[in-house]
């Protein structure tokens, strides 16, 4: 049993390093592959995400990507990173973004990476901004007749605890740090769109958009659903015939663990929340 299991990885391993040195002899016995990427939900770890980008990246039987986008967006960071990701995908291959109910803020963010964008008419997108969300319990705890000390090495170590409100000073050094990402997220969609700086700050004041409207604005390329986004990249790509769709395996878990996942990664965000929404 062990030499046949041995002789069946030997053969496989050969054939794939044959794939990938001669991808057109395995296209020959096979349809095109187009591979499938899916942002859902609050973008807080992209690792899966990422790795399943770069797979494809480097697969050279994949001659195209479909990226479904259904987020309302996330953290900071990891929109950056899927951004990047998508990126350098697009570098070596055709990428184009379909937009599903909602593709906002740091959805959106993660949608210019593509070549192109299409989305519904009803799609809600847009959202571009930055915000930063704060608890104050102060007001609770002397009601309770609770006092907190604590002792920092900074003056501006503890900004953004829960049991003290924001001195003046505290709040614009707050305020320049969102600014800062906000000029981040602009000036990367100024890029991905090819559009004048000035023409997106005019619009990144937070506010939402169906796709008819982003359309207009020139955030999206064409209106359609995933259908029509296929049918784009086959033409970007010269795809005549039938394509293999291939997702990420990790997306057959149970719906179980997908939930306990979810839950696991909101333990994990501590401290205040950047957040692309």
């Amino acid at each position: 049993m062990f030499t046949a299991v041995a002789l069946v990885s030997g053969a496989m391993a050969v054939w794939r390093s044959y794939a990938e040195k001669h991808p057109g002899a395995f296209l020959a016995f096979s349809s095109p592959k187009v591979g499938v990427v899916h942002v859902e939900g609050m973008i807080l770890d992209p690792t899966d995400t990422l790795n399943w980008i770069r797979r494809l990246r480097e697969d050279p039987t994949v001659l195209g990507v479909l990226v479904r986008v259904n987020s309302p967006g996330g953290v900071v960071g990891p929109s950056q990173e899927l951004h990047r990701g998508l990126q350098r995908l697009a570098e070596r291959k055709p990428v184009v973004v379909s937009m599903g109910a909602v593709a906002a803020s740091g959805g959106y963010y993660v949608a210019v990476a593509g070549d192109q964008i299409v989305a519904n008419p009803g799609t809600l997108t847009g959202s571009i901004g930055v915000k930063m969300e704060l608890t104050n319990l102060q007001g609770l705890m002397e009601k309770l007749g609770i006092r907190r000390d604590s002792v920092s090495s900074g003056v501006f170590k503890t900004t953004g605890s829960p049991f003290e409100e924001l001195t003046p000073e505290e709040r614009a050094y707050l305020q320049a740090v969102i600014m800062d990402m906000h000029g981040q997220f602009t000036r990367d969609i100024a890029q991905g769109r090819d559009m004048p700086l000035e023409e997106v700050e005019k619009i990144a004041d937070g506010r939402i958009m169906t796709g008819l409207q982003a359309l207009e604005l020139g955030l999206i390329d064409a209106i359609g659903g995933q259908e029509e986004a296929l049918d784009l990249l086959r033409s970007i790509a010269e795809i005549d015939e039938r394509v293999d769709l291939i997702e990420d395996p990790k997306r057959d878990q149970s719906l179980w663990k997908k939930i306990l996942g979810s839950v696991e990664e909101e333990l994990r965000v501590q401290g205040p929340l950047w957040v692309f929404r």
